[in-house]
């Protein structure tokens, strides 16, 4: 179980997150939706340790962030969504780095990158520089990373992004399986057809404040007769102004 409680971040004088309290269920894919600024990517590097709150507090598991951070970010797989640091080593370089910061085996490394390898088709790019990738491989890269030492919690940011159709349809596949194993898998998406079709609840940010949290079946509930898109829009308005967390 994963709980943000009056989570606020402001960066130079913008708050990106307003007293976020938010509570994720083992067993559930949970989407954060919102607008480019609304705050999902706040609530997602907040989570993975890449930021730190200016006030409120993260949990674990009944353990608290900041006080267990690296026990806690060992449970965490995380994507980001614009990992330019690595650009320069090879797929496996980079996949050798995280599996370090997992404290895994060879062995255990070569078992489960040679699924992920099969299930990503990325076998023949495995020693390849991640610079000369497109981006729809470079995102197979990191996805690959985050679930390479098949962690507890997945946190994937735009995972699906840049995905060709097939690797799309396996990843949405594997993170199904991992909420139904009583993991958790919390991801940011702009597509409402995938929040619709993979998510047990949704959470709707504007603005840095969560403005929804609950089932699809629930917000469609509060808005009869309306499509998804218009439920969204209603709640979300027009796109913002991009703050400091321009995702």
């Amino acid at each position: 179980m994963i709980e943000f409680k009056d989570v606020t971040k402001v960066y130079e004088g913008t708050v990106a997150l307003n007293q976020l309290n938010l509570t994720l269920q083992s067993g559930e894919i949970v989407g954060l939706i919102g607008h480019n600024g609304a705050g999902k990517s706040t609530t997602i590097k907040s989570l993975v340790s890449v930021i730190t709150p200016s006030s409120g507090q993260i949990f674990v598991d009944g353990k608290e962030l900041s006080a267990n951070r690296l026990e806690i970010k060992k449970k965490i797989g995380y994507v980001a969504d614009s990992p330019d640091l690595f650009l320069r080593l090879t797929a496996n370089e980079f996949w050798e780095l995280v599996a370090t910061s997992y404290d895994m085996t060879n062995a255990e490394v070569e078992e489960r990158l040679g699924n992920l390898l099969h299930i990503f088709d990325f076998g023949s790019h495995r020693y390849e520089v991640i610079d000369s990738f497109s981006h729809g491989m470079r995102q197979k890269v990191f996805v690959i990373a985050a679930l390479l030492s098949d962690p507890d919690i997945w946190v994937l940011d735009e995972p699906l992004t840049g995905l060709d159709p097939q690797a799309a349809f396996d990843l949405k596949q594997m993170m199904r399986q991992h909420a139904d194993k009583g993991n958790t898998v919390l991801f940011s998406t702009h597509v409402l057809e995938v929040a619709e079709q993979l998510c047990d609840k949704v959470a709707i940010l504007k603005k840095g404040k969560l403005i929804f949290y609950g089932t699809i079946e629930e917000l469609k509930g509060q808005h009869p007769e309306q499509s998804l898109e218009t439920i969204y829009l209603s709640l979300a308005g027009r796109r913002e102004e991009v703050s400091p967390d321009a995702h």
